[in-house]
């Protein structure tokens, strides 16, 4: 494809390299330019409206246009434009923030550490983890368990404890120490005749069978998300983490809730954990945390996780970790803003309000001919293509099954996102119930639309 000369598209195609895009294919085709946001909708710079189903990266909670967030950003830019957190200085931005999560978290929590990134709050738990074992004279307690296609960010580390199979190949990953247990996608898994119940006792079985053989004694870690995201939305099976934490309760390993994508009302509740029932040692939370307005996440530990870290702070003089942008004052003071939203606007309840009709219309397209299953909680969902309802087979990956379904939405102004055959839905958390029917009235659309394609390349 040719580009206009000095055309936006031309100058992305010449300098910019973009995440998560095959290369050479972005030379041939372009980019889409986003030009401006509004409520639940973006538009292309052709003008072109689209539903934004994914809120960007399962990220801008409070959609594209919350004007309370750019001016908590004016003020604070106006104040106290950057500041640090280094060597004992603070600012109030960080400080209201902290104590704020730290009266929300899920479960009792001490401490907060805060980064620029999900990926960032992953590696920088994995790090305190590592620390907490070395002060606890548990040199050898290192190793960190994930899951098949957990997904946990794209730092060196993160990138390791994510299981998703484009994140390693090129990159020399996993790292050593880094370990994936089973996935529960219990529709993909579940032997026959197994009940949910059942295939949640052999996911606990198969990572107590994994702590058994690289030694408790080196184990250190168990980190998830209550419902996997990029993996493709997957639900936990039934007592899935009650026996799950039993297991790490039993060999002394602390349990890491990555609340990236589930935190701050996308699953129901304000935090993924209190839907699935996990009691975290450390959580990770970002996106939702600012609504992606400015980029920041956090760290939350326990008391019993931070006595350690803190000692062997003493001991080494230092806690030598720490980011420039660590509790940016103007990313704070945005966060901060956006939890008030959420408290004044009843965020949550609307979300409870509305989750219903999410649901049903989601659940109603298991009724297409594509579509083998649904899933989802709250605002959180995805329907997975499959070439035959019966057997529950997949396509061949050549096919591009899922692809061409979100190739076919796109061209009826929806933005999803393919994750192999699988389809994925987080819309903002403001989205009303009209806009859900539009949701998913393009969806139904665009399934149909891609039916004829699919079945074309599954045959050729």
């Amino acid at each position: 494809m040719s580009f206009q000369p000095n055309s936006p598209a031309a100058r992305d195609v010449a300098y910019v390299l973009h995440p998560y895009t095959n290369a050479r294919a972005h030379e041939e085709n372009g980019p889409m330019i986003i030009t401006k946001g509004d409520g639940v909708y973006v538009y292309d710079d052709g003008g072109k409206q689209y539903l934004e189903a994914m809120a960007g990266l399962w990220c801008a909670s409070l959609g594209f246009n919350e004007n309370r967030l750019v001016k908590a950003a004016t003020k604070q830019l106006e104040t106290l434009p950057y500041y640090h957190t280094f060597a004992h200085k603070a600012h109030l931005p960080g400080i209201d923030l902290a104590e704020k999560l730290i009266n929300l978290a899920p479960v009792p929590m001490s401490k907060v550490f805060f980064a620029g990134s999900g990926s960032e709050a992953n590696d920088t738990a994995m790090k305190l983890v590592w620390y907490y074992n070395n002060a606890r004279g548990r040199h050898a307690k290192k190793k960190m368990i994930s899951r098949i296609k957990g997904y946990h960010g794209v730092t060196i580390a993160s990138a390791s404890l994510t299981g998703t199979p484009v994140n390693h190949p090129g990159f020399d990953l996993p790292i050593a120490g880094v370990k994936h247990t089973s996935n529960p996608h219990y529709y993909r898994f579940g032997q026959s005749g197994e009940s949910e119940v059942d295939f949640a006792t052999r996911m606990a079985q198969d990572l107590e069978t994994m702590i058994l053989e690289e030694g408790p004694e080196t184990v250190a870690a168990f980190i998830a998300e209550p419902i996997m995201g990029a993996g493709g939305v997957i639900v936990p099976p039934e007592t899935y983490f009650e026996k799950i934490q039993a297991v790490l309760k039993k060999y002394d390993v602390l349990m890491i809730a990555d609340e990236v994508i589930c935190g701050f009302g996308r699953t129901g509740e304000f935090w993924g954990s209190q839907t699935v029932g996990i009691k975290p040692d450390i959580l990770t939370c970002a996106k939702a945390l600012s609504s992606s307005y400015l980029p920041i996440s956090a760290v939350m530990i326990s008391e019993d996780v931070y006595q350690p870290i803190a000692d062997q702070s003493q001991d080494l003089g230092v806690l030598g970790h720490g980011y420039t942008y660590t509790a940016h004052p103007v990313c704070a003071a945005v966060a901060l803003e956006t939890l008030k939203i959420y408290e004044e606007d009843n965020i949550l309840d609307h979300v409870r309000a509305v989750s219903p009709l999410f649901q049903e219309r989601l659940h109603a397209l298991s009724e297409h001919e594509l579509v083998g299953e649904t899933r989802g909680r709250g605002l959180m969902g995805a329907l997975e293509i499959v070439a035959d309802k019966g057997t529950r087979a997949s396509y061949d990956p050549k096919v591009g099954a899922g692809a061409k379904a979100g190739a076919a939405a796109t061209e009826h102004g929806l933005i999803v996102r393919a994750i192999g055959d699988s389809i994925a839905f987080t819309p903002p958390l403001i989205i009303t119930e009209s806009q859900i029917n539009e949701l998913f009235d393009k969806m139904t659309k665009a399934l149909d639309d891609a039916a004829g394609a699919i079945h074309k390349a599954a045959a050729a």
